[in-house]
């Protein structure tokens, strides 16, 4: 049995040039998150977004080709809203249909939570800019806490090209 000192979370704290409201949108409005879901090579085609307390989203991540080309979904269901300051969903790993898999048979690795819970924080700093913390907890190996550290800061890597676009 995984206790909760074995856990280790992903943190990922990022600047941006853009006021708190546009970076709110890039995880609230379909268009944006679209932009940036999924590390690099990776494209967004389906953000169904209800974002609301209680509310679930349906995003597919769709792999390039020198990764199989293969769709990913997953679910956001909004446990907490709290506008332009902070964000709390868990996401699970779905079929196109929103219907949770079990993670033994889809090919992650070994200490991928079943849900992963996610909270993200957003402050206003200096002149027009966002101070923004995604933290993601659960993760009980190294592997999948680096993995998806890595898609992450891949992600705002991209959010930040949006942003600033």
């Amino acid at each position: 049995m995984t206790t909760e000192s074995t856990h280790r979370n992903v943190v990922c704290t990022r600047v941006f040039n853009a006021p708190v409201e546009r970076v709110w949108k890039a995880w609230s409005e379909p268009e944006s998150v679209m932009q940036w879901w999924g590390p690099r090579g990776f494209t967004c085609p389906i953000a169904q977004m209800d974002f609301c307390e209680g509310g679930t989203s349906l995003l597919c991540m769709r792999a390039p080709q020198e990764y199989g080309g293969g769709d990913m979904y997953n679910t956001w269901t909004y446990h907490k809203i709290d506008p332009h300051s902070r964000i709390e969903f868990v996401l699970h790993f779905t079929d196109r249909h929103g219907t949770k898999l079990d993670l033994s048979q889809t090919g992650h690795p070994p200490g991928v939570p079943q849900e992963v819970r996610h909270v993200i924080t957003f402050k206003p700093v200096g002149e027009n800019q966002t101070e923004m913390t995604v933290t993601e907890y659960g993760y009980t190996s190294d592997e999948a806490h680096d993995l998806s550290k890595a898609g992450m800061e891949q992600c705002l890597d991209k959010m930040s090209e949006m942003l600033e676009g």
